[in-house]
Order: structure tokens, then C-alpha cells, then sequence
């Protein structure tokens, strides 16, 4: 016995209510219906349909396999499709949230070589500072820098990073040079918009953490705003090392205090990126997800994937 397709005809009339058609449906007989329907009952021990000349009633059993049916031939035909697609040509909408320093940096010049593989797959890439409701606001894949703690969303970890603190040759110039922590309070410092009405740059060194309250020149809720103004001159800024690898191997920006690791909020900081947790991942979404990894994933990938699309760098 064909089960699967016992299952299509039985899930087919318990919401056509009809023999006749649920056959015109699938272009074959009532009678081979109604057999293949009889033996899978058989087969079940269980009775499924009660039937009469005039309508068919599911029992109270019919009426549970039928729901437990409609999400498994669901997660078939999503099963079906995805193969289909990567088999075939995959094609459709791919909706992708990222953080700006990322979505600016590092993605521009993937989406264009994902479109040179798969040029039916179109990318709509929005960027934001702030995360995103995944399913309220219909994006497929959200790239964060922080790990998602909301319970219905898968994460896949590209890289772990960490934070530096930099600063321009022309800053360092006319200020000393700060050799610990104590010693940034007395600098200009350029500070990511955070919650509250108090900045603070905490260090780590070995198991101590120590916390310096700043007092900030320049207050942006921009990662790429704040590279731009420490490139200018105007101070000492905090931000993830992918993004600044660049200009300190340039000599653009110097690193700071290098001995401590220093944060705004947590040190355990990389790039993740967030999906929804489903029993099938689409294949346009997964082709993407393995295709960005390819090329950041790991420590060094991630310090040569930041800048690729612009020469705006001072060089």
C-alpha cells in the first residue's frame, strides 16, 4: 500500500467531506478511493470515516489523525520543496536584517557574488542598530552581534570577536598615551548610544575587571559613525576588531591599552546569526547562511571580510 498517498486521501476528504471529489482532485476513481481508504483503515485496526449514500462523517479518531496529519504532510511538502529548489534553481525573496557595521562592511560584496551563484535569489538587506522581531517583521535571517535568548530562534555562530580601543595618530599627538584604565577618564572619548545617562568602559585583565566612568565628547548610535570620527582625530573609541583590523594594520588607528580586554556591555561579543526554529530551514535561507560563512567564519576570515566593498579607508 501506497501510505503516503492513503494519507493524502484521507487528509483530502476529511475536509471535502466527499469520495467523488477527493477522486476528481487527484485524477483517479471513487472506487480506488474508497479501496485504498478501506485498507488503510484495516491496516490502522482503526476506524476513520462512518460513510452513508448521502455524506461522510469522521469519528472522533478521524478526526485526531487528521490533525496530526495536516502538519505532517506540511513538513513533507516543505521537505519536498526545499529539495526541489536546490536540485532545481533556487529562487525567491531573501529578507535580511543586519547590524550596520556588518551590513555596511562585510555584506554588500557577499550578496553580490551570492547573486553571481544564485540570480534568482533576491536579497532585500535592511540595516539597523537595533535587532529584529524575526517573524513580526518578516525577515528570514537577523545578523547580531550578541547570541539570541528568545526561545522559538535557532543561532549559528560565524565568529567570535572582541573589542579594541583606538585611536588616531593625530589624537595621540597632543594627549599621552593612556597605559591603564584609570588613565582613559581623562581623554576624549567617543561613546556608542547605550541606555541610562552614564558611560562606562569596563577592563579585563586576567579574572579583575575594573569599570572607568567616561565623560563623552561625542555620543552616536552609529558603529560606522564612530570609526569615521577616531579616523578624524576626535578621540578614543571602542569598537570590534574586524572593524578596525584594517586601520591599525595601516597605521590609521593605533590600539590602545592592549593588554586588557575592554566592553560596554558584555565580553562575549561575535557575530551571529539568528533564524527562525523550524523543522525544516528553507533552502534559499540555508545556501545563504553556509555561503557568508564560507567566507567570515574563524579568525582570520572575519579580519579580512570587514572593508572589501569600499575604499573609503584613508589611505
Amino acid at each position: 500500500m501506497d501510505r503516503l498517498r492513503a494519507m493524502e486521501l484521507f487528509l483530502s476528504i476529511s475536509k471535502t467531506e466527499s469520495f467523488s471529489e477527493t477522486a476528481r482532485q487527484f485524477g483517479v476513481s471513487a472506487t480506488s478511493v474508497s479501496r485504498m481508504i478501506t485498507d488503510f483503515e484495516s491496516e490502522l485496526n482503526v476506524k476513520l470515516l462512518l460513510r452513508s449514500t448521502r455524506q461522510v462523517v469522521l469519528t472522533e479518531a478521524g478526526q485526531e489523525y487528521a490533525r496530526e496529519l495536516e502538519g505532517i504532510l506540511w513538513n513533507i511538502d516543505q521537505a519536498h520543496r526545499n529539495i526541489t529548489e536546490i536540485r532545481a534553481a533556487p529562487k525567491g525573496t531573501l529578507r535580511v536584517h543586519s547590524r550596520m557595521m556588518f551590513g555596511l562592511g562585510v555584506l554588500p560584496p557577499l550578496v553580490a557574488a551570492f547573486r553571481q551563484k544564485y540570480p534568482d535569489i533576491h536579497i532585500e538587506l535592511v540595516l539597523s542598530e537595533a535587532k529584529t522581531d524575526l517573524r513580526r517583521n518578516n525577515f528570514d535571517i537577523d545578523f547580531r552581534i550578541s547570541p539570541p535568548v528568545e526561545a522559538s530562534l535557532k543561532r549559528r555562530i560565524l565568529f567570535k570577536s572582541e573589542r579594541y580601543l583606538v585611536a588616531s595618530p593625530a589624537y595621540l599627538s597632543k594627549r599621552a598615551r593612556p597605559e591603564r584604565p584609570a588613565d582613559i577618564a581623562q581623554h576624549d572619548c567617543l561613546a556608542y548610544l547605550l541606555p541610562g545617562d552614564q558611560y562606562r568602559w569596563r577592563f579585563k585583565q586576567a579574572d579583575a575587571i575594573e569599570e572607568v566612568l567616561i565623560t563623552p565628547r561625542h555620543v552616536t548610535n552609529n558603529g560606522v559613525a564612530l570609526l569615521e570620527l577616531a579616523r578624524l582625530g576626535e578621540g578614543i573609541a571602542l569598537l570590534d576588531d574586524y572593524t578596525v583590523h584594517h586601520d591599525i594594520a595601516r597605521g590609521t588607528l593605533i590600539r590602545l591599552c592592549p593588554e586588557y580586554r575592554v566592553t560596554n556591555t558584555t565580553f562575549e561579543e561575535g557575530m551571529y546569526a539568528t533564524i527562525l526554529d523550524t523543522a525544516m530551514i528553507p533552502a534559499k535561507i540555508r545556501l545563504f547562511l553556509d555561503f557568508v560563512a564560507s567566507h567570515v567564519s574563524g579568525d582570520e576570515l572575519r579580519f579580512t571580510a570587514y572593508g572589501k566593498s569600499t575604499a573609503t579607508d584613508s589611505d
